[in-house]
């Protein structure tokens, strides 16, 4: 079990940069993936990047503008989001998932932090 809790929403203007945090109760090191998701009113949550073993991959709508990193020595995962559009806005979720002997997944999520880009 890990409990996720984000932070660094909030409203920006369009061209304009965060960055979200998400911080872990417990070490991220065994945690297979770490990611963050978004979901915008009215639409199905969506990946927006993930890092696993060393690897990270990116929705298309967010390459080159947005990075990815991780921080196991303080259970951190970091999103940063540059170049924002409006269509960024969204609840951005954080996400680890651990996968077991069995290849069985276990997806943790955050509450969730708004962010509002306006134009």
């Amino acid at each position: 079990q890990v409990q996720l809790v984000e932070s660094g929403g909030g409203l920006v203007q369009a061209g304009g940069s965060l960055r979200l945090s998400c911080a872990a109760s417990r070490s991220i090191f065994t945690i297979d993936a770490m990611g963050w998701y978004r979901q915008a009113p009215g639409k199905q949550r969506e990946l927006v990047a993930a890092t696993s073993g060393g690897s990270t991959n990116y929705a298309d709508s967010v390459k080159g503008r947005f990075t990815i990193s991780r921080d196991n020595a303080k259970n951190m995962v970091y999103l940063q989001m540059n170049s924002l559009k409006p269509e960024d806005t969204a609840v951005y979720y954080c996400n680890a998932r651990r996968i077991d002997y069995t290849g069985k997944a276990f997806d943790y999520w955050g509450q969730g932090t708004q962010v509002t880009v306006s134009s």
